[in-house]
């Protein structure tokens, strides 16, 4: 969990956005500390992205005020590297030539130490991802946004790329806001997990369980098929008298200082 007095990087007051006649968040409050791993839930369509999107500066809200800290960086599902440049030429992207060493640093904290010189068309799907997450990490963020990062690797990858992002995010400390449909993933990284629904959250739940969390340590931990039997019920996926089983891979749900600024505004 965050350590006492760590600064709040998110902040969102009475959020509320519409597409059209359809309102998609609606009063949403949240505060996410630096050093703070959140995970966020919810069937498709119920205002995730959305939210991220305005975390991001990407989305303008209707009502309310989107506030963080000043440095934002996102990693998305695709690893949306630019396929003429290099890797080391990716991480340090819009950065000055002095970066180039500090991100040989960074590629090589995600595994691909040496790989500098490599072209994006030379890795494999998880490789790629690294890459991404070096880009975002070797700008200092105070808020890392992850949206379904590790959606598109396969279950083996997809637990390695699990195990390095909570390695990263313990050393480098930024507010983390995953959005994720897979709950294992989530109780596995996040110090909170809530549950979006109808424009609300209907779960805001601490995560208190011992680091670091492997998989097989997990899978049959007790407060562990605790945390995923509500989060599973409040999707839908079960009904509140069954039973939760050990996961055996992915779980889809169905269907200030306070300088602060509104819209997606600041805290220095």
């Amino acid at each position: 969990m965050t350590r006492d007095g760590d600064e709040v990087a998110v902040r969102v007051r009475g959020l509320r956005k519409t597409f059209g006649t359809k309102t998609v968040l609606d009063g949403i409050d949240l505060e996410v500390r630096r050093g703070e791993f959140f995970a966020l839930l919810g069937p498709s369509g119920t205002g995730k992205t959305t939210l991220l999107r305005m975390l991001a500066g990407l989305e303008r809200p209707d009502a309310g005020t989107v506030l963080t800290a000043p440095r934002v960086t996102t990693v998305y599902q695709e690893p949306r590297l630019v396929v003429a440049r290099r890797v080391l030429a990716n991480v340090t992207l819009g950065l000055p030539r002095s970066a180039r060493d500090k991100g040989s640093r960074m590629l090589t904290e995600v595994g691909l130490g040496g790989r500098e010189r490599a072209w994006p068309a030379t890795l494999s799907g998880g490789e790629a991802q690294r890459v991404a997450l070096a880009r975002a990490l070797v700008r200092d963020p105070q808020v890392l946004l992850l949206d379904e990062p590790f959606a598109a690797l396969d279950a083996l990858t997809r637990l390695q790329a699990q195990d390095l992002v909570a390695e990263l995010c313990a050393r480098h400390r930024p507010a983390v806001v995953l959005v994720t449909h897979d709950v294992d993933e989530a109780v596995r990284l996040a110090d909170r997990v809530a549950v979006l629904d109808a424009g609300a959250f209907v779960v805001d739940r601490a995560i208190d369980l011992p680091r670091p969390r492997g998989a097989s340590s997990t899978a049959s931990d007790p407060a562990v098929l605790e945390h995923r039997r509500e989060l599973l019920t409040r999707l839908g996926v079960l009904s509140p008298p069954d039973r939760v089983t050990p996961p055996s891979g992915e779980v889809t749900p169905p269907s200030g200082r306070s300088g602060l600024t509104s819209d997606r505004g600041v805290i220095a």
